[in-house]
């Protein structure tokens, strides 16, 4: 297998197993955020930049 087989054959299963396996990551990653229970900690993590000690002066 040539050098330039070998890229043509990466280059295919990028744009098809890949752009597959993205887009299924892309789907479990939104769904795990929608999950039942999560609202509280995004809630949490919105709100956590305003925790902070106030500062004096």
């Amino acid at each position: 297998m040539s050098d330039h087989s070998l890229y043509d054959a990466l280059r295919h299963f990028a744009d098809s197993w890949g752009l597959l396996a993205m887009l299924v990551m892309f789907v479990g990653f939104i769904g795990w955020l929608f999950r039942p229970g999560m609202q509280e900690k995004q809630h949490r993590a919105a709100m956590s930049i305003f925790d902070e000690d106030e500062v004096d002066g």
